[in-house]
């Protein structure tokens, strides 16, 4: 299992770890494409080396096109707030075009979790709708840029699980849109509710983590550390624009860490009784935690005290997701607490076949038990995909695929 260490002890911002994880490996090519197919404004995107106290990293260097001219990104450790010809962006806005680009699943599932996250801290400090908030920093397209960046760049790496150190923020004064604030700024310290900060005391005054930094620390990271667990693979440094007499260099750490078991593995059950919910808000709570890295959602029926009707809530989760599962229940739904025991289950073994149809190519989930082959399902996604393509109904696109998938069997020579 491929797990991401972030050592931020000298602090973290978007652009930072960026840079660091092009460092490490991932195709920058490849991430600016992937870039440049959604609606953003052109841009070019580049990173060179620099080096930091001694330490050599890479920078990165993003140029927007606005309609003034180009001008350069604002690197690491600087509180931006926007850009000439660059527009505040609402977040609604935002993450309605994360919703309708062509990305990975687990690509949108980060970036929507991450938006999210900032939309709700700067809410919460303005008093407003999540979706109404005009995002500052974030909502500048450079800071679009390092968000889905760092996104695609975990998923070209294919990191499952993120770990971090604790985070310092810095201190004095920062300049924001709203007035001078002490470090850190109002919107980091909201984000930073739940992750460990650190005690490093800098030799000078400015900010260590930015907002967009605090939001990948909240939103991405699996469980805080002191130390990568597991065996070092690569490394890569990612800099921030300003020197500091310390480093001024995140870094990140590529683990082979064991693999569990495939046979049973322990997770998390969440639960809880809501007796005031509507079927709106039920449904916009499955999303939610399906989103976050659930296992399963299910509601049952349940009469609850002085007879009124209700549901129960129950969430499976995995062990590394079930805390911040915990708390999007707390968040999101009118309970007062949610109940967790964790339990062990027994799974098949799964892998994924692609098999070529009349229809087209599509995905099969297979599942098997010491190897012997129980389950066939074809992808949901491919199914409903062929299905909306040929104007055929799910079960005929689903029969199609699973008789070639056996068709595709018996032609392969036995061992």
């Amino acid at each position: 299992m491929k797990t991401l260490h972030i050592d931020c002890t000298f602090g973290i911002a978007g652009d930072m770890l960026l840079a660091a994880l092009v460092d490490l490996g991932a195709d920058l090519e490849g991430i600016a494409a992937s870039l440049r197919r959604l609606p953003i404004d052109p841009f070019t995107l580049e990173t060179r080396p620099v080096d930091r106290c001694g330490i050599r990293a890479r920078l990165l260097d993003i140029a927007l096109e606005p309609a003034g001219g180009v001008h350069p990104h604002d690197h690491g450790h600087e509180h931006v707030h926007g850009h000439a010809g660059h527009p505040h962006r609402r977040a609604g806005d935002i993450l309605t075009m994360v919703a309708d680009a062509d990305l990975p699943p687990r690509v949108r599932r980060r970036a929507t979790a991450i938006f999210t996250a900032i939309a709700q801290a700067e809410g919460r400090i303005h008093g407003i709708d999540p979706a109404e908030v005009h995002l500052h920093e974030v909502g500048a397209m450079d800071s679009i840029i390092d968000i889905l960046g760092v996104c695609l760049a975990l998923e070209a790496l294919d990191v499952e699980t993120i770990t971090a150190t604790s985070v310092p923020v810095g201190y004095g004064v920062v300049s924001m849109a709203h007035g001078r604030f002490p470090i850190p700024a109002p919107a980091t310290l909201e984000l930073l509710k739940g992750v460990p900060l650190s005690t490093f005391e800098p030799d000078v005054t400015g900010e260590l983590t930015t907002p967009t930094g605090a939001a990948f620390l909240a939103t991405l990271v699996d469980s805080f550390r002191s130390a990568a667990a597991g065996t070092p693979v690569e490394i890569g440094y990612g800099a921030g624009n300003l020197d500091f007499p310390h480093p001024n260099v995140l870094r990140v750490i590529s683990m082979e860490t064991a693999v569990p078991d495939q046979g049973r593995e322990t997770i998390a059950v969440l639960a809880c009784q809501l007796d005031d919910v509507t079927g709106e808000q039920l449904g916009h709570v499955i999303e939610l935690l399906l989103e976050a890295g659930a296992l399963d959602v299910f509601f049952t029926p349940v009469t609850m005290k002085k007879s009124r009707p209700g549901h129960l809530v129950t969430v499976l989760a995995p062990l590394n997701r079930a805390e911040a599962l915990e708390l999007l229940m707390l968040r999101q739904t009118p309970t007062f607490g949610v109940r967790r025991h964790d339990t062990s289950r027994r799974i098949l073994e799964r892998r994924i076949e692609t098999v070529e149809t009349p229809l087209g190519s599509a995905r099969v989930k297979i599942g098997s038990l010491e190897g012997e082959t129980l389950r066939t399902t074809p992808e949901f996604e491919d199914v409903s995909a062929l299905a909306f393509r040929h104007r055929l109904s799910f079960v005929e696109v689903q029969q199609a695929i699973l008789a070639a998938w056996h068709r595709s069997r018996e032609r392969r020579p036995r061992p």
